[in-house]
């Protein structure tokens, strides 16, 4: 098995939103803001290279959506979804399952692009998409807070062509499925977040998702405004720490620019970074 970060591409949102009632004196300590109060923010997904199997996790918010949209964002850098894949040596084609941690655009915007003619297909043309049967049912008929979230062209075409593939199961670790991984099912941010556990050279690799989504969302109450149920995250973020510690996870971060995969340490204050690692400076 070889693993590979892929860089989807930078951008900032609110650190008020990101870090919810904790005071901005605080959070940016961790996670300084600009003149705007905006933090930065990565979309790094990862590519695990298993056998004949190539399967890709999140896929960034994509390039389809308008000037207007992703001005909303200010994106920063020059990652891309394709540029990251072409640079590893890879082709969109050769992708065999795209799993997606939820639906939210910065998580499935890439999954599906547009083409010359406007027509909405997914990227990966010859790959099964993975989603859950609850999280999916959630996403296709959404809740006000979280409609700006869902859009409907990241996510349909997905189904109409025929490559939709759905998980089932409410337990806080699904074990034994199709991908050839665990999966940490959480629901504070959005109904049945899905987060990858990468069993790699005898280390257990959680791709962390909106769970802890930068290193200063470590402490417990650091909760995204975002989050749907934000009691809820607490106390999932309370148990996966505790459980990731005891068994020594990595800790795979996905919106971290400056953090890539982490390993973590007891404190005082609670369970915090140990130290900052790659990928590739940790396994090689």
């Amino acid at each position: 098995m070889v693993l590979h970060p892929i860089e989807c591409g930078n951008f900032k949102l609110d650190g008020g939103a990101m870090f919810g009632v904790v005071p901005k004196v605080i959070w940016q300590k961790t996670n300084p803001a600009d003149k705007n109060n905006l933090v930065k923010v990565s979309s790094r997904s990862l590519l695990i290279e298993n056998g004949n199997r190539l399967i890709l996790i999140d896929t960034g918010m994509g390039n389809k959506q308008s000037e207007k949209f992703f001005d909303y964002y200010n994106r920063w850098g020059d990652f891309s979804l394709e540029k990251s894949l072409k640079e590893k040596g890879f082709h969109p084609d050769e992708i065999t399952d795209v799993f997606l941690t939820h639906l939210h655009f910065d998580h499935c915007g890439g999954a599906v692009l547009k083409t010359r003619e406007g027509s909405l297909v997914p990227t990966f043309k010859n790959a099964a998409y993975w989603s859950h049967q609850k999280h999916w049912k959630w996403a296709t008929n959404p809740n006000p807070r979280e409609k700006a979230s869902f859009l409907s062209e990241n996510i349909l075409p997905i189904k109409e062509n025929g490559q939709l593939n759905l998980l089932k199961g409410d337990d806080f670790i699904l074990e034994n499925t199709p991908l050839g991984f665990d999966i940490v099912i959480v629901n504070g941010h959005t109904e049945k977040q899905m987060l990858p556990m990468i069993r790699h050279k005898k280390k257990i690799i959680v791709f962390t998702g909106d769970l802890i989504p930068t290193v200063g969302h470590l402490p417990l109450a650091y909760v995204m405004g975002y989050d749907t149920r934000p009691l809820i995250s607490l106390e999932e973020k309370n148990r996966f720490l505790k459980l990731a510690y005891e068994k020594q996870f990595l800790l795979f971060m996905e919106h971290d620019p400056f953090h890539e995969l982490i390993d973590l340490r007891q404190t005082e204050k609670g369970i915090r970074m140990n130290e900052n690692h790659t990928l590739k400076s940790f396994f090689e």
